[in-house]
């Protein structure tokens, strides 16, 4: 996850709590340590976030849940004929990347601030879940696109989802890329099979 949102002081400071806070999660990233990463003067946080550390983390996460859905239009380009599991091994293969060639010190943000703050702060909550949300509709109608019937779309997108998350904790416990490459290979042929499933919303009188 290394691209920034904008050139801006304000966009930088975003995108650099994003960065921290999947390294080192919500409570060990100040607002001092975000103004240093952006290269932005430390006075202007107050500025541009009245509403201080929590509505910086919120924006941060709604911008990783932004790259997040994104990216997927990204993956679908690198696919010569896209199938679900060829859309499903890209989302992996961004993460098993990053781990081989940098190591297992990041996270995804978004999980990050779910676990720290979802009991605590309900508006980083309710931004984590509009975050995931707003990763969920890209991966739905990519899905959809490829001949998986609607109303199996949205369950296999947060399976894929849901899945990736996982693997991506369980890799950095381990500090190994296993659980990722497992689940993309046992995944993929369920969900290129959902290709072939009738859909039955099409057929009713």
């Amino acid at each position: 996850m290394a691209e920034v949102s904008g050139h801006g002081p304000r966009d930088r400071m975003v995108f650099s709590a994003a960065q921290l806070i999947r390294r080192d999660g919500v409570a060990s990233t100040g607002m001092r340590e975000v103004a240093v990463h952006a290269g932005a003067p430390r006075g202007s946080l107050q500025h541009y976030f009245p509403g201080g550390k929590e509505q910086l983390v919120n924006e941060a996460v709604g911008w990783a849940g932004r790259y997040a859905g994104k990216r997927v239009d990204r993956f679908l380009n690198t696919l010569s004929e896209p199938t679900p599991s060829g859309l499903f091994g890209e989302m992996v293969r961004q993460w098993t990347d990053e781990y081989e060639s940098a190591g297992f010190a990041g996270g995804c943000p978004v999980a990050a601030a779910t676990v720290d703050c979802a009991e605590t702060v309900a508006s980083t909550r309710e931004a984590a879940a509009d975050a995931f949300t707003t990763w969920t509709g890209p991966v739905t109608r990519a899905l959809a696109d490829m001949g998986v019937p609607a109303k199996r779309a949205g369950s296999l997108a947060t399976l894929m989802i849901s899945a990736l998350e996982g693997a991506i904790l369980i890799a950095r416990a381990e500090q190994d890329v296993r659980a990722l490459t497992t689940v993309a290979r046992e995944l993929g042929p369920l969900l290129d099979s959902a290709t072939g499933e009738a859909d039955s919303s099409s057929c009713a009188n």
